[in-house]
């Protein structure tokens, strides 16, 4: 799939795994489990152990997702100097790049960059990063990613608080009369899906309710979606 053909549905409740959360040892059976489950794009942490105390994935990890899957692939930069990065990610297959405002001192330049390689470009704020550090690019963004729990590991809970900052970010595209997607990451699950599409967001990360449901992760994003409200995917 070419970057530029890759549009959301406008209006819909979008599931974006976490792959953080699968089995490193198996991310091909992982991607495979989540083809045809409602899923609609997979999301690729990226984190460098320094801007998050962990390493995940890389350029090479990606050029091999790449070819395992035609669903889109959604890298979330947690690294510093994102934009000596986001060329080599895009050459590696990327179809979106979502970069932290927080190592980004010239954020709007970045995200312009990341369109220019003919990918989907985000915008991501931590916890305790006020939402309005968003408001002058989310005219030049796609995404804007409100983490809802502190970067760094999965399984984390998911920090009521975090969703006040939802609600302003949507507010804010809606006084701008922009189509940006607002997309939530960190402890959602089944229990407070809802609340998060209720604040505002149209984009769910999921990783933990999804790979470690009992009945798998095609069961997990389905259940996710269905408490989120989301029309179940087409047969």
């Amino acid at each position: 799939m070419a970057h530029s053909s890759w549009t959301p549905c406008e209006g819909a409740i979008h599931l974006a795994p976490s792959l953080l959360a699968s089995d490193f040892a198996d991310l091909a059976g992982a991607v495979r489990d989540l083809e045809g489950s409602g899923a609609e794009r997979l999301h690729v942490d990226v984190m460098d152990g320094v801007f998050v105390p962990n390493f995940t994935f890389g350029t090479d990890t990606v050029r091999a997702l790449r070819r395992l899957t035609d669903l889109p692939l959604e890298l979330h930069l947690m690294i510093v100097e994102p934009e000596r990065h986001v060329e080599m990610f895009a050459a590696a297959g990327a179809d979106a790049i979502t970069v932290h405002c927080e190592v980004s001192p010239h954020l709007h330049r970045t995200v312009t960059q990341i369109r220019e390689l003919d990918c989907r470009a985000g915008a991501a704020i931590n916890p305790s990063t006020p939402a309005a550090c968003l408001d002058e690019v989310l005219e030049c963004i796609d995404l804007a990613l409100v983490m809802t729990i502190n970067p760094g590991w999965g399984g984390q809970k998911l920090i009521p608080r975090t969703l006040q900052k939802v609600e302003q970010v949507r507010a804010e595209i809606e006084r701008q009369g922009l189509p940006t997607e607002v997309e939530v990451d960190g402890g959602v699950d089944a229990s407070n899906a809802r609340r998060c599409v209720d604040a505002g967001a149209n984009v769910l990360v999921a990783g933990s309710a999804v790979f470690n449901h009992a009945d798998g992760p095609a069961a997990g994003g389905q259940a996710v979606l269905a408490a989120a409200g989301a029309a179940p995917p087409a047969s």
